[in-house]
């Protein structure tokens, strides 16, 4: 667990003592080089899963085009366009992360070269 020391420069008093990170946030607190790799894996993950819940909104809307379309072929059209559009966002989604699977396997040997990042330093 990481310890922050609040030791006031001057004069060498501690008003607050010594601070523990919460279980949870250990593992991004003190500055390590483990922070910003998993920050960023986990803002991929968030955009992934904001693509899937934009799909599937537009899914439900397009049903609601549908069933208030009547006869109009021009309303039936629309609706169909966004069920095309929501499919398309999808593969370009996925097939963003096959590419990066597929370069990461070509340049660095692993699947996961590309989504894992790794901070090297000197």
């Amino acid at each position: 667990m990481h310890e922050i020391n609040t030791t006031l420069l001057s004069g060498g008093i501690d008003p607050f003592g010594k601070i523990s990170a919460p279980e949870g946030v250990s593992r991004f607190a003190g500055g390590t080089e483990d922070g910003l790799p998993i920050l960023i894996q986990n803002l991929f993950r968030l955009m992934i899963v904001g693509a899937g819940l934009y799909a599937v909104l537009n899914f439900i809307l397009a049903g609601y085009d549908f069933l208030g379309a009547g006869d109009d072929p021009q309303k039936v059209q629309m609706a169909w366009q966004r069920i095309y559009n929501s499919i398309i966002g999808l593969v370009v989604a996925a097939g963003a992360f096959a590419i990066a699977a597929i370069i990461g396997m070509v340049l660095y040997g692993q699947a996961s070269g590309l989504l894992q990042f790794k901070i090297f330093t000197p």
